[in-house]
Parts: C-alpha cells; structure tokens; sequence
C-alpha cells in the first residue's frame, strides 16, 4: 500500500473486510454489520483497489480469502479489538459490574466448576450475575455464534481437532479455545460388583452389560468404535445423558460405564463405586472452554475466561489434577 492510499483509506472498511473474513460470507457479513449486501460488496471493492489485491473469491455458497488477505487479516482483528477496548468507557471492573454471563456446560463439569465461580463471584464481583445453559452436544459453536451462550465448558474432540487443523492454515479461527484439563477415562460399576476389586479383560468387559452416556441419546460411543476396530462389541442396555444418571444407575446395579475419572465424584455416589482401567486404549479425555473470537478483546469475557480458569484448577485438583495446557493467542 502507499503513502497516498493510506491516506485516504476509509477505515470502515477494515470492520466490513474484519466481518466478511469471520463469516466468509457477504450476506451475515452485512447483517451483522447492519448494512445492505451491496453496500458490503461496494465497501470490499473499495478495500481491493486500496490494495491492488481481490480479497475474496466467490466460492459454493460463500467468499473464499485470498492469500493476501489471510495474511492481513491478524491485524486487522487484532487493531480494531485493541481500539473497541481503548474506546469502551471505563473497561470492566468486576467489583461494581452488573454482566450476567451464561456458561454452557454438562452437569459433571458444572459440578466441577460452579463452586469455585460461585466463590469469585461473591468475593470479587458480587453484582455479576451466572447462568450454566445445560450443555447437550458435543459441539456447541451453534450456541456460541447465535449468542445464547458467551461460553462453553466441555469435552469437544471434534471442534478442537478441527480448529487446529484450521489454525494451522489460517491465523484467526472464528473461534478459540483454552485448555483446562487432561484426563482419562475409567470403566465404573458399583463396589460389590463381580467384577470389582480386579482387573477386566476384554472378553469379560464385553460380556458384562453396560449403561452409556450419551448426550446425543445416540446408544453408540467412542468406546463402541474402539471395540469395532478389534472386531469386538459390547451390549449397551442403557442410554443416559447424565453423569448423575450414570452414577446412580450403576451403584445399585450390575451395569458397567465408563466415566472420566475425574468426575466420579461428581456423581455423588463416589463411596459406593468402584473404578478399574479400560481393557482397551481409548482417546484421553480434554475439557476445554470454547469462545468466540469476537469475545477476545473484551475485558468483560477475558474476566471471565480467568475466573473459570482458576475455579477449573480448583474444582479439578482432586485427584488428577490440570495439566498445563499453553494457550492458543487470542
């Protein structure tokens, strides 16, 4: 760019080229945006000859970036969100604010979590108000990009998979994620069961029955596609979508289920249950918080992802603790 056009660059059209980049598409550009289409596809044809570069390209139902604009585009996000900041009146000071955050997540990890949030809360902003959104899938961008939910708190293999497989080719993904925990899963039946106190073979494991969780309701897990790959399979006789559920259901039952160590005590019925390791190699289990990218330079959300990740290294010290996670640049 030279001199000149730099000069006379309308500096809108950063936010219309900062949009149109997050959403790959000039129509929710512009909605969000609250202009026309035209006036987008206008304001991004003022950018390219600012340039010398097209932008984007039109591809299937979307725009597509161009190299010079993937390139150019970590700035920008990052210069507009440090100028939003710099403009907003006063920040955000937790002790006289009045937010109200809503927190998407399942009931074990709200078990884990709340508390420590419930004590920043009372002791540093005793005017911010929390909803926990009940969390029943395992990719929750949906919640995110609409607004239901400034958060979510969980275990997300596919998403995080596929963010870092985008942030490898771009440098701002729409959305961001922070590390809280490392865990492993573990097979969990009632004390008294035959099978406790030993450990289980894989031909024991598959002939027991089994009670699953699932927050889908679909009666086919990860541990069912580990087993699917050795030519093997168990009976799934119960489907849940709670821990809780879970916990309850085994301690007075002949049911197996396999449960992340770490919210055993989540249950509730820890004292009745007895936990052994899986027969078989599966994933580990990670629990992250998942943002929008948007909400990176917002002091309020930034407040918040510091008070959840200090009430996550609270609720989760029991037992195995948080392993630290570097966190992906905002």
């Amino acid at each position: 760019m030279n001199e000149l056009n730099f000069r006379t660059l309308d500096l809108n059209l950063l936010r219309v080229f900062d949009e149109v980049m997050a959403e790959r598409n000039l129509t929710r550009a512009a909605h969000n945006l609250a202009m026309t289409q035209p006036a987008v596809s206008n304001a991004l044809k003022r950018r390219r000859e600012s340039l010398g570069d097209e932008l984007v390209r039109r591809a299937g139902y979307g725009v597509e970036p161009t190299p010079t604009a993937l390139a150019l585009w970590p700035t920008v996000r990052d210069a507009l969100g440090q100028l939003r900041e710099s403009l907003a009146p006063g920040g955000f000071d937790p002790a006289q604010a009045h937010n109200a955050f809503v927190i998407a997540m399942a009931d074990a990890t709200a078990a884990k979590v709340v508390p420590g949030l419930v004590d920043i809360l009372e002791n540093e902003a005793p005017g911010v108000n929390l909803r926990v959104l009940p969390l029943t899938t395992r990719d929750p961008r949906e919640l995110i990009e609409s607004g239901s939910a400034d958060l979510a708190i969980g275990h997300f293999p596919g998403v995080i998979a596929e963010l870092t497989a985008v942030h490898l080719q771009e440098h701002s993904p729409r959305f961001l994620y922070q590390r809280l925990y490392d865990g492993e899963y573990v097979v969990v039946m009632r004390r008294g069961h035959p099978l406790a106190g030993r450990p289980i073979d894989l031909d024991a494991y598959c002939a027991a029955r089994h009670l699953l969780v699932s927050f889908s309701g679909r009666p086919f897990g990860f541990v069912d596609e580990a087993l699917a790959a050795r030519s093997r399979q168990r009976r799934v006789v119960l489907t849940v979508n709670q821990f809780f559920t879970a916990g309850r259901v085994v301690a007075t039952t002949d049911l197996l289920t396999v449960l992340p160590r770490h919210f055993v005590g989540a249950t509730g019925m820890e004292h009745e249950l007895a936990l052994c390791e899986l027969p078989l190699p599966v994933p580990a289990v990670h629990v992250d918080a998942l943002w929008h990218r948007q909400a990176a330079h917002s002091s309020a959300h930034r407040w918040l992802r510091e008070a959840v990740t200090r009430a996550s290294a609270s609720g989760f010290a029991t037992g195995h603790g948080p392993t630290p996670i570097p966190v992906p640049p905002p």
